[in-house]
Parts: structure tokens; C-alpha cells; sequence
């Protein structure tokens, strides 16, 4: 049972001005929050401060006085500090006094103590914050000789007072820092939206001006009307626009060619038509006249017809190479079936077609090539070699068909050798160029087949050379037969990983190139 295969997911479209808008607005709304908790500390420190300074103030002019007074005898306060510690409409103050031995001895005596850790020096003043009926308050204290006792032990003096005038203090602090802000900050936002709006505006600009273009203009881009930023992607547009625009006319110039080359066998086809219907229409029933009619109305469909199969060959040669399947391929075994194919047109022209290759590795030790490759494609590329080499190769004339090795066993090598006119240097990358035909040949072919080859070599990775033939022995067909220099055209595959064997000195199907 074939697996179902799990659904794509498509993911969401992001909007630019909406992927920068949230890069530039969360850190921002993140971060006002701890402004907020921030401004707050800040303000309640700032709020302290003062009321802390009056406070130590008091608690040192307190223990001032306690030093020099006899406290057992009664505080006498002076009435500057009498009206400091009494309360005002907003905050209660306490104070207090205690012993050396921690007896109270004035004050108010439900104060709370420091700690052993709260403890300071003598005159040094110190500061706390404790409870007092369950309100906040702050306590400024200092340790202070007592008179009268053996050794000046230290007594305690604290002054405290609840917080309220403090946080009315912090809170007016606060509401002049953050309630503005409630108002920046949309302010902000606005500001940041239109400031980003306007600047991919460009981009906006850009998009309407290629979407006015008329669907034929390929034209390139104007990089100066683009920003500076966009001007890498406009490039690369302007060199998609460059390629496609070289893509379409050479897709007009091959549709040219192919209907240039189509007319001919259709017009041949044609005209032998009319004619034999005319010779029916006058009575002339001569059966060689309509047998020659007939023969070169079947001569001219099999070359459109052939000429429809390279072109479809070609088609499907440049389509495949978008997506390739490779697989582990038996060059010889390819060659060696194509060759089989060809056998009854070359006995019609006297060829003498014949196989090299490591088929014959049961006489001769031969080593199997394999290669990574299409199958389809690759036995595709050496019938195209094989047809163009009968086609060109006079009657009573040699084709040589070899799969060998390299030294060194990387490369799997496909030639195939002919003892036909051969190809002028100076045309030999002309060739494969489609519908082009090597002059002064007298072949009527429809110059495809070498254009199909190097498709196909290019999408496997694979290089061409065209060269001179070597020198062939006679025709058994025909030794009297004259050859021309003949052409040795050598294709050259990357074998499969597996299959790349160690060099061998010895072995017969090697090429040296």
C-alpha cells in the first residue's frame, strides 16, 4: 500500500513593513514597562532622600543632648527638637531612648530595636526601615555615650516617622515622569509607522512600475530609480530578464528553424500528392510512375517524421535536465543495444557497423563501465551519435562504436568513429548548434542530432570533443570503397562512485587521451 505523503505546509506571508514595524515597536513596548518599575525606584529614592537627612538630623541632635544631659533625672528636651519629633497632619514621629543594658528610659517604648547586625559605632548614624502598629515607618539611629555610667557605655537614641509624606512626594515624582510618557509613546508608535511607510515607499514605487510593464518587455530596471539597499535584488532581476530575453529568442529562433525545416518534407509530401492525383484524374494509371510518387511521398514523411522525433528528443532532452534522475548505468550495455538498433540501415547503405567495448570482456578480461546517468537519456545521446555517423558515412563505408576506459578509471568514454567526410576544424563548436549542417556534405539531414548529444552530455556532466578519425581499416563490405578523413567524436561520463576500478597497464579497453 503506498504511503500517503503528509500535507505541505504553507507557511504564512509576512509583510515587510510588518516584520520591521515589530522589530522596531516590541523592544520598545517591552522595555517601557521596566522604565515604569525603574522611574519608580528612582522617584521613591529621590523622594527619600531630604526626609532622611532631616531625620539623621533630628536623631543626631537627640543624642547630642543625651549625652550631655542625666537621663535617670529626666530628658529635658530643648524645644527646637521638642517640635521637631511632633507629628505633623500627614506622617506620626516616634522616638526613643535606651540603656546600655537595653532598658528603655524615654520615649515611646513600642520601637523596635535594631539587630545585632543593625548595630553601629559610637556617634555613627544609621538608618532602617521597620514597623511600628503595622505602619511602615523609617528609623534613623545612633549610638551615643550615656553620662553618669562606669566606662560612657552606649545608650540608643532612634527617631522614626511613618512614610506617607514620602510616597505622596514619590508619587507626584512619578506622575511627572510617566503620565507624560502614556502620551509619547503613541505619539511614537504613529511616528515610526508613517516615518516606515514612508520610507519603503520606494519599494511600493518599484512594484506599480514593473506591473505597468507590458508582458513582452524585458527590459532592464533602472538601478538609480531603486534604493540603495534594493539595488543588489534589482541586479539580480535585471540579469533573470537578461537571461529569459536570450531564452525567448533563441526559443524564436529554434520554432523558426524547426517550421523552416518541417516545410520542406510537408511541401515534398504535398506536391507528390497533387501529383499522383492529378496522373488518376487523367487517366494515366502508369503503376512505376505512381510507385515513384509513392516512394517519395513515404521518403518525405519519414523525414518529417524523423525530424519530429529529434525535435521531441530535444524537447524531452531540455526538459528532464530540470529534474534529473540518475541512476547506476551499464555504458557498454547501452552502446552495444543502440548498435543492434542501427544494424538494419547501415546493411541498406553497405556499412560495416561494428562494437567495441567491454561486452567482450569474456575473451579479453575486459572491465564493465558504469556510470551515473539516465538510461533513457544516455542511450538517447549514442543512437543521435550512431544515426549522425551512418547518415554523414558514404555506402561501403566503416562506423565504430567503443566503450573503454580511461587510465586511471574515473571516466567512462563513449567514441564513435566514422570514415565519412569528416568536420572542418573551424565548424567543429558549430555542429552543435541546432538545424546548423556541416557544408559541401550533400547530406540531407535536419541537424539535430548533434545538438540532442551535447543537451544531453551537459546535463550529465559529461565533455565533447570532435577530432579527425583514426586511421580505419578497409571495408570488408566494400575494400575498394573510398573514405574521406573521417570523424572521431568522444563523449566522456564521470563513472558511478562504486564503480571506478584501479588502473591497469594491461588492459585492452583503455583510451589515452
Amino acid at each position: 500500500m503506498a504511503r500517503r505523503r503528509p500535507p505541505a505546509v504553507i507557511r504564512e506571508q509576512r509583510s515587510l513593513f510588518g516584520e520591521i514595524l515589530d522589530w522596531m515597536l516590541a523592544p520598545l513596548l517591552l522595555l517601557w514597562p521596566m522604565s515604569v518599575a525603574l522611574t519608580w525606584l528612582v522617584a521613591e529614592d529621590i523622594a527619600a532622600r531630604p526626609f532622611d537627612r532631616a531625620l539623621g538630623e533630628v536623631a543626631r541632635s537627640l543624642g547630642q543632648q543625651i549625652s550631655n544631659a542625666d537621663v535617670k533625672g529626666g530628658l529635658q528636651l530643648p524645644e527646637t527638637i521638642a517640635e521637631m519629633l511632633q507629628a505633623d497632619n500627614a506622617d506620626t514621629v516616634y522616638f526613643q531612648v535606651v540603656g546600655s543594658r537595653g532598658e528603655y528610659l524615654a520615649g515611646d517604648p513600642q520601637l523596635p530595636q535594631p539587630t545585632v547586625e543593625q548595630s553601629g559605632r559610637a556617634g555613627e548614624l544609621k538608618y532602617r526601615d521597620a514597623e511600628v502598629h503595622n505602619d511602615a515607618i523609617r528609623v534613623a539611629y545612633v549610638f551615643v555615650p550615656l553620662p553618669g555610667e562606669a566606662g560612657r557605655s552606649l545608650g540608643l537614641v532612634q527617631v522614626a516617622e511613618t512614610l506617607n509624606k514620602r510616597s505622596q512626594l514619590a508619587t507626584e515624582i512619578i506622575k511627572g515622569v510617566i503620565l507624560p510618557q502614556f502620551v509619547i509613546l503613541p505619539v511614537a508608535v504613529l511616528l515610526v509607522w508613517l516615518a516606515l511607510a514612508r520610507g519603503i515607499a520606494p519599494l511600493a514605487e518599484l512594484q506599480e512600475r514593473i506591473r505597468r510593464r507590458q508582458s513582452d518587455d524585458l527590459s532592464p530596471i533602472d538601478e538609480r530609480e531603486a534604493p540603495e539597499e534594493v539595488a543588489p535584488l534589482v541586479r539580480s532581476i535585471n540579469d533573470l530578464l537578461g537571461r529569459l530575453d536570450q531564452s525567448i529568442k533563441a526559443q524564436k529562433h529554434f520554432l523558426a528553424d524547426a517550421a523552416h525545416q518541417l516545410k520542406t518534407p510537408l511541401a515534398g509530401l504535398r506536391m507528390q500528392a497533387e501529383l499522383a492525383q492529378r496522373e488518376i484524374d487523367a487517366g494515366q494509371r502508369d503503376p512505376q510512375e505512381l510507385k515513384k510518387s509513392l516512394r517519395q511521398i513515404a521518403h518525405s514523411s519519414q523525414r518529417a517524421a524523423h525530424l519530429v522525433n529529434q525535435l521531441l528528443a530535444l524537447a524531452r532532452a531540455e526538459n528532464q535536465g530540470q529534474s534529473l534522475h540518475r541512476q547506476d548505468v551499464a555504458l557498454a550495455r547501452l552502446a552495444a543495444d543502440a548498435v543492434r538498433d542501427f544494424v538494419p540501415r547501415a546493411l541498406e547503405k553497405r556499412i560495416d557497423l561494428g562494437y567495441e567495448g567491454p561486452d567482450q570482456a569474456r575473451y579479453f578480461g575486459g572491465t564493465p563501465v558504469r556510470v551515473l546517468g539516465n538510461p533513457l537519456l544516455v542511450k538517447e545521446l549514442i543512437r543521435n551519435l550512431v544515426d549522425n555517423a551512418i547518415l554523414y558515412t558514404p555506402e561501403g563505408g566503416t562506423v565504430t562504436v567503443r566503450v573503454v576506459h580511461d587510465p586511471f578509471g574515473q571516466v567512462g568514454v563513449v567514441q564513435v568513429e566514422d570514415s565519412g567526410p569528416g568536420i572542418p576544424v573551424t565548424e567543429r563548436e558549430l555542429v552543435f548548434q541546432p538545424f546548423y549542417r556541416a557544408l559541401g556534405t550533400g547530406v540531407d539531414g535536419s541537424g539535430l542530432g548533434l545538438a540532442i548529444v551535447r543537451e544531453i552530455a551537459q546535463q550529465h556532466d559529461a565533455d565533447i570533443s570532435v577530432e579527425d578519425a583514426r586511421a580505419l581499416p578497409a571495408s570488408p563490405v566494400d575494400p575498394a570503397a573510398a573514405h574521406g578523413r573521417g570523424t572521431l567524436i568522444t563523449v566522456r561520463f564521470p563513472v558511478a562512485p562504486a564503480a571506478a576500478p584501479p588502473p591497469s597497464a594491461d588492459s585492452p579497453n583503455e583510451v589515452h587521451p
